[in-house]
């Protein structure tokens, strides 16, 4: 208990007191007119109050990721709660707000777009494709989980089965609304009550984390790898395993998103950081009640993580399912009113990332051809196509193979747009918030560190990476990330800026010359 409340105590003033760091080191403008006021549309670009932000922005980042990927994560041991809180705070959050902040100061503009004006034409290019691939393959994968969760919510409440595929149709069509109609609409509308089913979640959890028996592992177990099976290390695998809930790439597609909503840069710790260390507190909630929830079963294993990982696996085999502790922990210290809450939860977590994410994706693909998305038509002409991919993805193997992968290119995503705000930091030209003048390293060290994982994880992990000697994994691992730090440095300011005076030219609109980037 000792272990989960420190954790919970240093992510709430971590928020107020390295939040309010970033904050000054931005140098927010609350005079400085924001998108949703200067290129208003009626479709993407809409003022929305503060509260809709913030709760819009924290379900778009949730995910199952801060259930799922903290109770699989702390399989590690305690060097998880310490990742939650160090990454969420130093890195995850600061990675959500500079992504959010720096989208407002160019006019709501995508992180393609944004990666490509500081770091160059060629990784423009790199992150359109993978970004995009990214934001259809969590699209297309959280049509399959929530609809295979309702399935067996069906099953359980009304004793009717074989209801997958109507669940499946149902979603697709609630996320093309989500994907055309104005932000508004559908995710101002429906966000707020899936936020509050999360929450309310989490927080009976948390409650069942100090009302009943069982012990959380304390920190100084938090150096030694844990994992009950061998498996890739805790470094590089912690840090890919929990993505959300600390860093995760996917998060800075989505700020982009909200800063076309936002009514004044001073909500932006709030809304941006804010969200993220909610999303850390319900990744923690999740990590701690899944050890002591397991310490008191009568399930196999010499040692918590033993237990933890049988109760995670189905049917004996290796492939695990946390589904099914978590069903079996809401069941337990929730009853049945506290299952039916936490399944529409879970359901509601996937359905507003998968929705946000083909929202995101058309954003995306609009960014660069400078389609216009004012009319209905033209959303549904854009997104048609997107769909399509989808489904298609979702009827053949291959998609298997390259879902495979998403947390991989996720933590890659999350490097390059770490030494994005290195670049945006060091080489700015407007003079605000420089305080100190060494501030991009706030974002320069977590990029390094986030590349090496990356780089670390497709070397030596033997299911889907190459598999190499775990020391001549480190050793080159450790050489490439070495080269790779010190490019982004040296990039001239600007030098990516070729043929974009289309996206540019927005988010000078209301601005000072003494304000323009």
């Amino acid at each position: 208990m000792v272990t989960f409340c420190i954790a919970l105590a240093c992510l709430v003033l971590g928020y107020f007191i390295y939040g309010t760091f970033v904050e000054k080191v931005f140098g927010v403008d609350p005079n400085r007119a924001t998108p949703c006021y200067t290129k208003q549309d009626g479709a993407d670009y809409i003022p929305m109050p503060t509260w809709k932000v913030y709760t819009v922005q924290f379900l778009n980042i949730a995910g199952t990721g801060p259930i799922f990927g903290a109770m699989m994560g702390v399989l590690y041991g305690p060097a998880a709660f310490l990742w939650i809180v160090l990454g969420c705070i130093l890195g995850g959050a600061m990675h959500d707000y500079m992504a959010g902040m720096i989208s407002i100061r160019r006019g709501g503009m995508g992180l393609p777009e944004i990666i490509g004006d500081e770091l160059g034409s060629i990784c423009r290019l790199v992150m359109r494709v993978v970004t995009l691939v990214l934001m259809i393959c969590v699209g297309a994968s959280f049509v399959l989980i929530p609809a295979g969760l309702m399935e067996q919510l069906t099953l359980r409440l009304f004793d009717v089965a074989d209801t997958n595929l109507i669940w499946t149709v149902l979603i697709l069509v609630f996320y093309l609304a989500v994907t055309v109609f104005s932000i508004n609409k559908v995710i101002g509308t429906i966000y707020p009550i899936f936020g509050a089913a999360l929450l309310i979640m989490a927080v009976l959890i948390g409650f069942g984390i100090f009302t009943h028996e069982g012990n959380i592992p304390s920190f100084a177990e938090a150096f030694t790898d844990h994992y009950p099976v061998s498996y890739t290390p805790l470094f590089p695998g912690l840090f890919i395993t929990i993505a959300c809930g600390a860093v995760s790439g996917f998060h800075a597609t989505q700020s982009p998103m909200m800063a076309r909503c936002i009514k004044n840069e001073k909500y932006g710790l709030r809304c941006f950081y804010g969200a993220m260390v909610t999303e850390g507190v319900v990744a923690l909630i999740w990590a701690a009640a899944a050890m002591k929830f397991v310490d008191m079963l009568d399930i196999a294993g010499a040692t918590p993580y033993e237990k933890l990982y049988n109760a995670m696996t189905a049917c004996g085999t290796v492939k695990m399912n946390p589904g099914l502790l978590v069903e079996r922990m809401c069941n337990d210290w929730l009853g049945n009113a506290g299952l039916v809450l936490a399944v529409l939860g879970i359901v509601a977590a996937p359905m507003s990332t998968g929705g946000s994410a083909f929202r995101a994706a058309r954003m995306i693909v609009a960014d660069f051809s400078h389609y216009d998305q004012k009319p209905l038509l033209k959303r549904l002409i854009l997104t048609a196509p997107l769909f399509a991919v989808a489904i298609a993805m979702l009827n053949v193997s291959s998609f298997k193979v390259l879902w495979l992968y998403v947390s991989w290119f996720n933590q890659v995503l999350a490097t390059f747009t770490f030494f994005t705000i290195a670049h945006f930091l060091k080489h700015r030209t407007d003079g605000k918030g420089i305080l100190p003048s060494w501030s991009w390293l706030i974002a320069y060290f977590p990029a390094v560190f986030m590349c090496a994982v990356s780089a670390c994880f497709i070397l030596i992990d033997k299911e889907n990476g190459f598999g190499l000697d775990q020391t001549m994994g480190y050793v080159i691992g450790g050489v490439f990330t070495a080269i790779v730090a010190t490019a982004p440095l040296f990039l001239p300011r600007g030098g990516g800026n070729k043929g974009q005076k289309v996206s540019l030219r927005g988010d000078l609109e209301g601005a000072s010359n003494s304000d323009r980037l």
